[in-house]
């Protein structure tokens, strides 16, 4: 009985510790796809003279970011504007991030 209980002490302290890793790398995760993004778009506005983008135009096997996958459900956004930040919301439901150049 007694280690039962010990047992269930441990499993209480390691789950909380066990999520606040997992959001940790989920939102690094969101953050690196959102610096490869902020890269893609400058390079596109560079060559193209222009100052917004669609993320189609970024994405794809003949754009400048050939494979990318969402990490835990978030929505990116539909177009990039120079100088503007790029919002990620919706990271496993609930989160938002920011990236700012």
């Amino acid at each position: 009985m007694i280690v039962v209980v010990i047992i269930g002490l441990l499993a209480a302290m390691a789950i909380p510790a066990f999520q606040k890793v997992q959001v940790a790398s989920q939102d690094k995760a969101v953050l690196n796809n959102m610096r490869i993004l902020a890269a893609a778009a400058d390079q596109y506005f560079t060559e193209k003279g222009t100052s917004m983008v669609l993320f189609s135009s970024l994405v794809g096997s003949s754009a400048y970011v050939k494979s990318f996958s969402a990490v835990a459900g978030e929505a990116y956004p539909a177009n990039y504007t120079a100088a503007m930040p790029i919002i990620v919301s919706g990271i496993a439901g609930a989160r938002t991030l920011t990236y700012s150049n």
